[in-house]
């Protein structure tokens, strides 16, 4: 789902189209006046009235710190018949609080599967958060209590999904217990919101079997008892216990769950038991069970007719889940800890999932990321890592995840490793996933990256340029940060809004703030103080300034608690009396809410080039700062962030350059018809009457085509797919005066505008029509560009669209173009010209996107083949 979300941010970049009108829905704050507060940024009020004895200012646990615990005893029974889950469960609840509990709440998330839930009513079914098939939910058999030596039959009500369990007295404060028992069942369903469910592979049904019994809802001193419903996008907040737990499954079916088998032997064969010895021992993957086994149906004693038990235990964890079928082959690995400790990494996965490129790799990775997380921020508290490959895209549970059978190589990577993350938040870290998704899937895409650039010297690694990032971190059509994931609702806000702007968040504030050493051992701090606990955000506020020695308010508010936008621009370069020996005036402003620390890279004519950090307190002084640099001759030029470390909504402003003059009687016009002739020649391109484009492009680990037809005088098709799930994303036609845009399926409106910007997408080559009526094509000077000498054009065409243009001065080619709108722009970069039919075409492009650039790399090419109207006909 992470994938999907970030694609349909890509969709205008990649096909080389930049709608003005677009742009302007955001509403950029283009003019030279500053909407910058340093009052409400600096104010000093913004961490006041958090503090109790419970959460106290230095973000430690405060004195009088408590929570309640959950103990459970569950046996269940898979009903593969009916797709039924039975059970009976005893909750041991502990209530250490300081009050008299006069009832209790469970959460009962089965009940979301109903027709008439609220999360029914709030998700369409096609939402991945939507229910596909109903069920009748839970079925509650019985519901009794023990207080004391007294058992009865409770008081209870059922709303949505929880329950309220009304005691006959009340529960003592500080450490009286009592029991809850219930007899359950439900019915399985195929999907169940993407986090539990099943599939039918080639050697029978996969259960994914989790959120399967009663719990207990937390009571806290921070919103008492948290009974917000389940809906969907709103995750877990569960008290923490030990588990001993007891699943009966039919005897040809393997079982993993959270924590760790106690009957091995009476559950597996001697071969299996001898291998899982042999992968406690081994740094690489031991098979438990092959493909030969499935074949074979060699699993139990007694050829696996009957039922059988499978014992678990886990202790210190919040929730246990687990899945079981025949068709799984099981293979394992030995973690290594620190201090000497170990724990087994292992996976289980049907046979469409195996191979060197798939799940073969499955525990590898497993092993790998907690290793990784483990040596970095605390230790991995489990004595199991599980992974399963299942029809569930990816989803997280203390010591077990559920990732897709579907995913390969970077895609299988990055769910285990993004899944397995979630044992540190929140699995360790108690954070509450219901309200604050961005303290969970936040912090754990920040620490996804690290391990990802330390896994296999990099082999999965992508680095992307945070800088360009801007552009969608900090669009008005996002909530903040700070919003209950579901009032975020749209899928698309919360792959950013609860992944990766608070990811980013982290890292900016890791690299361009606090640096390294400050940043890690604060957060190192916050992960030691809550293991186990429940922070709020003003626990992980309050510890990360205290930890680091830095008030941090100004960061919290811009990133986290509202919806802030940064800007920040080299406004102008003077000299001390005119003269650049004397010293240079550098204005920088700071165009938006949002603040950070500066940095610049100054560059000289004489050569010499300098790195200056200015600290965040400059802009107390206000939006614009004035900056004495001891310059000794003329600047060349002035950049903001040279390292791209910041996001920035407008990076366009961030660097003033002083161009070269061109040499004399350079002009525009020679420039031109030098590339036309480079590429072929003016005669030979007026001669392509049709041209089809071939490009991909590798999008974290999945690969999108995108194909271009084009035909004179008027027609332009482009589509974006991608060919694993044969799914067409969006498609773009133009036929003369007929537009038309469809995305995922839909017809978008489109206005007058935006119509006229795709017809002018129907030219082959637009460079011949630069000297024509109607463009205004303006030579700037020159650049020099990694050794390069570049001609620096600016081409403004009929419909108001302004580009810069830059053209190697030695070959004519053109290297790279920038699309200008408002004060936005996106830069496309060629490179590896290859002749086909006598043209020259840029085989590999480049482009920036959602905080990365993206490689496209052309696959195939097509002049004059004889392109048919009906390609082009707009339904």
């Amino acid at each position: 789902m992470k994938f999907l979300m970030r694609v349909f941010t890509l969709l205008i970049l990649l096909s080389g189209i930049t709608m003005k009108a677009q742009e302007q829905e955001q509403t950029r704050n283009n003019s030279q006046n500053s909407t910058f507060d340093k009052y409400e940024v600096f104010s000093p009020l913004f961490m006041r009235g958090q503090v109790t004895a419970f959460h106290s200012a230095t973000g430690i646990p405060g004195p009088e710190y408590w929570q309640n615990r959950a103990n459970y005893k569950i046996e269940a029974t898979l009903d593969t018949i009916n797709q039924v889950v039975k059970g009976k469960m005893t909750i041991t609840y502990i209530n250490n609080s300081p009050y008299n509990l006069d009832f209790l709440w469970l959460q009962l998330d089965q009940n979301t599967f109903k027709k008439d839930s609220r999360g029914s009513a709030l998700y369409p079914a096609e939402d991945r958060n939507g229910v596909h098939t109903f069920t009748k939910g839970y079925d509650l058999n019985n519901v009794s209590i023990k207080m004391g030596k007294k058992s009865l039959k409770a008081d209870y009500i059922v709303n949505d999904t929880r329950m309220q369990i009304r005691l006959p007295e009340a529960l003592e404060a500080k450490g009286e217990e009592m029991e809850i028992s219930i007899d359950y069942s439900f019915v399985i369903p195929e999907h169940g919101k993407d986090r539990m469910g099943r599939v039918n592979t080639k050697n029978g049904w996969i259960y994914t079997i989790a959120q399967w019994y009663p719990r207990m809802e937390v009571l806290d001193e921070v919103d008492g008892w948290n009974t917000l419903p389940y809906l969907g996008t709103g995750e877990f907040y569960l008290e923490y216990g030990d588990f001993d737990y007891q699943i009966t499954v039919p005897a040809n079916m393997v079982v993993v769950g959270s924590g760790e088998l106690q009957n091995p032997k009476e559950v597996l064969t001697e071969n299996e038991r001898n291998q899982l010895e042999k992968a406690r021992k081994s740094d690489t993957t031991v098979t438990i069970r092959s493909i030969q086994d499935i074949r074979d149906d060699q699993h139990v004693k007694g050829n696996g007719k009957g039922m059988l038990t499978w014992h678990f235990k886990m202790q210190q964890s919040r929730d246990v889940a687990w899945a079981a079928s025949k068709a799984f082959i099981w293979d394992a690995a030995r973690i290594k800890l620190p201090k000497g400790k170990k724990a087994l990494a292992q996976s289980v996965y049907p046979v469409e999932s195996s191979g060197k490129n798939a799940y073969g790799r499955s525990t590898e990775f497993v092993k790998k990321s907690i290793e990784l997380y483990s040596e970095e921020w605390y230790p991995y508290s489990y004595p199991v890592a599980t992974n399963v490959g299942a029809q569930v895209s990816g989803m997280e549970y203390p010591g077990i995840v559920f990732c897709s059978y579907k995913s390969k190589n970077q895609r299988l990577w990055g769910v285990i490793n993004h899944e397995f993350g979630h044992n540190w938040f929140p699995m360790i870290v108690g954070s509450n996933e219901r309200k604050y998704a961005w303290m969970d899937e936040g912090f754990n895409t920040f620490i996804n990256e690290i391990s990802t650039k330390e896994f296999n010297n990099g082999e999965f690694f992508d680095e992307k340029d945070i800088q360009d990032a801007g552009y969608n971190l900090f669009d008005d059509r996002l909530d903040p940060v700070f919003t209950v994931p579901d009032v975020i609702h749209n899928q698309h806000n919360l792959g950013i809004e609860a992944y990766y702007k608070p990811g980013t968040a982290l890292r900016v504030l890791r690299n361009a703030v606090l640096g390294k050493d400050r940043f890690d051992y604060a957060f190192r701090t916050y992960i030691k103080r809550w293991a186990f606990k429940h922070p709020t955000p003003w626990d992980f506020f309050n510890t990360m300034n205290n930890a680091a020695g830095e008030d941090l308010s100004w960061f919290w508010k811009g990133w986290i608690m509202n919806n802030w936008k940064l800007d920040q621009a080299v406004e102008s370069i003077d000299y001390v009396n005119g003269d650049p020996s004397q010293g240079a005036q550098i204005t920088l402003l700071n165009k938006d809410k949002m603040v950070m620390p500066t940095t610049l890279k100054i560059i000289q004519k004489n050569g010499r080039e300098e790195i200056v950090k200015l600290p965040v307190e400059i802009w107390m002084t206000g939006p614009e700062y004035v900056y004495t640099y001891p310059s000794t001759s003329e600047i060349v030029s002035v950049e903001i962030d040279p390292d791209h470390e910041v996001p920035d909504v407008n990076p366009k402003n961030n660097k003033i350059s002083t161009l070269v003059n061109a040499p004399a009687g350079q002009t525009a016009t020679k420039v031109i018809e030098k590339y036309l002739e480079a590429i072929g020649g003016r005669s030979t391109l007026e001669d392509v009457k049709d041209m089809v484009t071939e490009m991909e492009v590798d999008l974290q680990g999945n690969t999108l085509k995108i194909t271009s037809m084009k035909k004179r005088p008027d027609k332009y098709r482009m589509s974006i797919t991608v060919p694993e799930a044969n799914e067409t994303l969006v498609q773009y036609i133009v036929n003369g005066d007929e537009v038309s845009v469809e995305s995922y399926g839909q017809t978008q409106n489109l206005n007058d505008e935006q119509k006229e910007v795709l017809k002018s997408r129907t030219q082959i080559f637009p460079e011949l029509n630069y000297l024509e009526e109607g463009y205004q094509t303006k030579l700037l000077g020159m650049q020099v560009n990694n050794g390069k000498d570049l001609y620096v054009l600016q081409v403004t065409t009929p419909e108001g669209e302004v580009v810069k243009e830059y053209y190697d001065a030695d070959s004519g080619l053109k290297v790279k173009e920038e699309v200008i709108a408002d004060e936005n722009s996106t830069i496309k970069k060629y490179s590896n010209y290859r002749e086909v039919n006598g043209v020259k075409i840029p085989f590999e492009q480049t482009t920036n996107a959602f905080g990365q650039e993206l490689s496209m790399k052309v696959q195939d090419v097509k002049i004059n083949s004889g392109l048919k109207d009906t390609n082009f006909k707009v339904e």
